[in-house]
Formats: C-alpha cells, sequence, structure tokens
C-alpha cells in the first residue's frame, strides 16, 4: 500500500547528522520478495487509476479505509522484527518516554519530541512527574494504544507544529476523538508552536508545561505569540477600511519594534 513519510521542514530538512544504513544483505532478509499486486501485462489489459463515480465511490472509500486500519496490527509486528534484526526501533505506533509513573504526559510528533524531552529530564531534576507520547503513525491513528497510555491521567499537553484555521490543531483534536466516551479520560490542552519554522525552545515549554497544572486552558494556546503585535494589528483594523495584507503589516509591525523611530 502507498506509505507518506512525512519531516518537519526548515527543521529536518535543513539540518546535517549521521544517518545508520543497514548493510544490503540485512534489508534484503528483512523485506519480502517485491512482487507488485497490479502490473501492465499486455495478455491480461486492466484499467489502473479509472475514475469511479457516485455508483462505486463509497464501497472504494470504505475499502480503502479498512485495508488502512490493517496496519494497526501489522505495524507493531513489523517494528518487533525491525528491532529484532537491526538492534534499533522503528515505526511502530506510538512510544512512551518516562510516562511509567507520570502525572502529565505530553503527546507531540516529530522533531519536536527532541526539544521535549530535554525539557521533560530539566522538569524531573525539580521532582515533577512529566512524560512524553510520541505519535510515530499518524494515520492510520494509534487510538487504542493512546487510550490506554493515557488512562489515568488528569492532564494531557498537545504541543504540534499544526494548525486547522477555525477548528484547531489537528493533533489535539484526533486525540480528543480517540479519548471521546472514557471515563477516566485526562483533560487535553493543545499548544500550537513552532509554525513556519519559528523555534520552540526549552524555556517556553517550561512555562507552559508548569502551568497545567494550576491554571488550564480552553481552546489551542500560541506559544511565544506576539499579543502586542496582534492587538495593534486588529485595532488597525477596525479602525481603517482597507488596512491592507495582513502578513505585510505584521512584518511591518515587527520590524519597528526591533529599530523603533522617535517620534518628532
Amino acid at each position: 500500500m502507498p506509505v507518506m513519510v512525512c519531516v518537519d521542514e526548515f527543521i529536518l530538512t535543513h539540518a546535517v547528522e549521521r544517518v545508520d544504513i543497514p548493510d544490503q544483505a540485512d534489508v534484503d532478509a528483512f523485506l519480502p520478495p517485491y512482487e507488485p499486486v497490479q502490473v501492465l501485462d499486455p495478455q491480461d489489459p486492466i484499467s489502473i487509476g479509472a475514475m469511479v463515480g457516485p455508483d462505486a465511490f463509497t464501497e472504494v472509500r470504505y475499502l480503502q479505509n479498512y485495508k488502512q486500519n490493517l496496519a494497526l496490527r501489522l505495524l507493531p509486528e513489523f517494528a518487533t522484527e525491525f528491532k529484532a534484526r537491526f538492534g534499533r526501533d522503528s515505526g511502530g505506533l506510538l512510544r512512551t518516554y518516562r510516562a511509567e509513573d507520570a502525572e502529565l504526559l505530553v503527546v507531540a510528533m516529530g522533531s519536536v519530541n527532541g526539544t521535549i524531552k530535554d525539557t521533560i529530564d530539566e522538569m524531573r531534576e525539580d521532582g515533577i512527574r512529566i512524560g512524553l507520547v510520541t505519535i510515530v503513525s499518524y494515520r492510520p491513528f494509534p487510538t487504542a494504544a493512546l487510550r490506554e497510555v493515557l488512562t489515568g491521567m488528569k492532564h494531557a499537553v498537545v504541543v504540534e507544529k499544526s494548525f486547522a484555521i477555525g477548528m484547531g490543531g489537528q493533533l489535539a483534536n484526533n486525540v480528543d476523538l480517540a479519548l471521546r466516551n472514557m471515563a477516566d479520560a485526562p483533560q487535553v490542552h493543545s499548544v500550537v508552536a513552532g509554525l513556519g519554522g519559528r523555534p520552540i525552545t526549552r524555556q517556553s515549554l517550561h512555562g507552559v508545561f508548569r502551568r497545567i497544572p494550576n491554571d488550564p486552558w480552553e481552546g489551542a494556546h500560541f506559544l511565544d505569540l506576539n499579543t502586542a503585535v496582534i492587538a495593534k494589528e486588529l485595532h488597525y483594523v477596525r479602525k481603517v477600511r482597507r488596512s491592507g495584507p495582513t502578513a505585510e503589516n505584521i512584518l511591518r509591525r515587527l520590524s519597528q519594534s526591533a529599530h523603533p523611530v522617535a517620534a518628532e
């Protein structure tokens, strides 16, 4: 089946790291022989990628969803086989870090997990029992595995670098959906961070993680949001009908903040 492997732009795409490349013989022994399901054969002509109309579209989409959900069983099996042969973890549905005795769990995906782990280590030194759940498979979503890890937690904070305008963070919404109808489901807090490649610092994560037990919030919290610039732009838009492009206005205000000019 098709697989989409996603990486964080501006972080992984512009970074240089050592890569562990297994021996070709081990790779060949691990992977099954390549036998495509569909082939072009003049002796047995078929249509591939044909348009599907309303008569069959529902059934096609149902089978796509059914087949993808089979991966919920297969991915952990393949991850176990991979570790046995290559000696390191790769794949699976999710991973945990210092979650066994945690009172607060962070849920995240992608490269930000490295910074979150460092923050967790520092907070653990202060006696704060915090842990991490890393989502490895976003689709299919590991609903059952996530419910098992989060059972009994009072709070869960979702840190993500994505945001659906008018709705909120996609990962936070998925976590909320996965936990519905749980009697002891944790309260889910959404943190949107790193949009456009903005750095996510340990200092900022410390502040938002420490805030949760005593000052939780509803909806999405935008990490390191410049509220002063936001207030100026909203005031300007209300005052001037033709306010101009928002992005250019924000950039101009940020430049003015960095290089203030004295009024005459």
